[in-house]
């Protein structure tokens, strides 16, 4: 019987190292859209927008701390000025046709890992701020819990809501969710995959929830 030359083992496991290291990590997303454009004609690309924004998204606080932001409204804007784009939908003030909201809302919970006994396992604590769609309150919140055992990485619970109105009759006529939950500490880079996950089949997305997976660069 032939024995495999050991320089294939090591190319296998060479190729697997690098697949590891591709450099790529994956999104994925949970997605619910709904649109219900005027007269069912959905807007031509090229259509024009400008950004709204509630009360508290003009408040002058830093993200981070208790509010749970991780990033400034003028921040989000841009990411989401940069999903917009790709789908043909443009920013542009002085001629929109259409009012855009974005939120976000991040919730961190530190793990404990479960060791058998009932004090073994759960969160450690969680902080964060939301907004709901298609409606203009806003809430904070947090929380602590002190179970014992070592920590794990943490999780991040993001979601990401993209909100369009028609700027002459004010009625809502497109609205978007994505969530997703990660290791991942930096949301300058995750959620710009989510906010265009939360714009896939934009002007006019399937019904129902679905999954939409975005690779990003590690």
């Amino acid at each position: 019987m032939r024995k495999a030359c050991p320089s294939i083992f090591v190319a296998i496991a060479c190729a697997v190292l690098l697949n590891a290291c591709s450099g790529l990590r994956l999104v994925d997303n949970d997605v619910v859209s709904f649109a219900q454009w005027p007269n069912a004609a959905p807007p031509r690309p090229g259509s024009s927008y400008r950004f709204e924004r509630l009360p508290s998204q003009q408040s002058a606080l830093p993200p981070g701390g208790i509010s749970g932001m991780e990033l400034s409204q003028d921040q989000l804007e841009a990411i989401a000025r940069t999903a917009l784009d790709k789908v043909g939908f443009l920013n542009n003030p002085t001629a929109a046709a259409f009012n855009v909201q974005v939120s976000t809302s991040t919730r961190y919970a530190q793990r404990f890992p479960y060791n058998g006994s009932a004090f073994g396992g759960g969160f450690g604590g969680f902080g964060g701020t939301g907004f709901s769609l298609g409606a203009s309150n806003a809430g904070s919140f947090i929380g602590f819990s002190f179970p014992l055992g070592s920590y794990e990485s943490p999780l991040y619970l993001r979601e990401v809501s993209i909100l369009i109105r028609d700027l002459r009759s004010n009625a809502v006529v497109y609205e978007s969710k994505a969530t997703h939950s990660g290791v991942w500490s930096d949301g300058q880079r995750v959620l710009p995959a989510m906010f265009e996950a939360a714009l896939q089949g934009f002007p006019s997305p399937p019904t129902g929830p679905r999954r939409i997976n975005i690779e990003i660069p590690r």
